[in-house]
């Protein structure tokens, strides 16, 4: 039985686990998975992980640290595929009240308002801390946890020990403990494309397209729209 080793981060995690069983029992292809962070500092970020030895036959983030992959010559000559689309989107503890952030003036106030912020680390958490909240002027007013992955984010929001989590909508839907409230206005928007790509070197590329033609084809629409994405194609 063929085997396929596969790296993913947080945002394509749902469509991803709704249609890996078939891809499976149709193809006999066993895959195993293991996850790392699209972008960011420290040792689980993709881009580490790679770099210090872990195999992975295809890799699946951001199209942000897919372009750094390239860069760095990990990845095979035009083997990439863009799969879904992800607005970012906002969420709160369970039960709690939903803040209107229907303007960019009511998505400000909210976080003013809500003491404590959890975002992860990766290419959404960069955007928000580096460009979005000193743009909008409120660095100094909030307080924001910076989390390794969107998972953790998530896990703190679900705990109570955050307020408000900000991170692409496909990682707030369908999360035990918490309620997605919904996408951030369009002025302050960052859409992000999550693809997939095979690793330089791979020993089973066969099988690898054989995924990405499957996560990338019409099939795939039902499980990428309840995920709170968008398909690409």
């Amino acid at each position: 039985m063929a085997q396929l080793e596969v790296m993913i981060s947080g945002g394509f995690q749902g469509p991803y686990n709704q249609m890996l069983p078939e891809f499976e029992k149709m193809t006999g292809i066993k895959v195993t998975t293991k996850s790392g962070a699209s972008q960011g500092s420290g040792p689980r970020t993709i881009k580490a992980q790679l770099a210090a030895g872990t195999t992975a036959d295809v890799v699946i983030l951001s199209r942000e640290g897919l372009t750094e992959l390239m860069s760095m010559g990990k990845i095979l000559s035009k083997s990439d595929v863009d799969l879904a689309q992800a607005p970012l989107g906002l969420a709160v503890p369970a039960g709690n009240l939903k803040p209107n952030i229907a303007t960019v003036e009511s998505f400000k106030s909210a976080l003013i308002q809500a003491k404590k912020i959890v975002v992860p680390g990766s290419t959404s958490g960069i955007y928000l801390t580096a460009e979005l909240f000193p743009r909008l002027g409120i660095s100094n007013q909030i307080s924001v946890q910076v989390t390794e992955r969107g998972s953790q984010a998530t896990g703190a929001l679900a705990a109570k020990e955050a307020n408000i989590a900000i991170q692409p909508s496909s990682e707030l839907v369908n999360i035990a403990g918490i309620d997605y409230v919904g996408a951030l206005p369009e002025q302050i928007q960052l859409i992000q494309t999550f693809a997939a790509a095979i690793v330089i070197n791979s020993p089973h590329q066969e099988a690898a397209n054989k995924l990405i033609e499957f996560l990338s084809s019409p099939n795939a629409k039902g499980a990428i729209q309840n995920s709170g994405m968008n398909p690409v194609r």
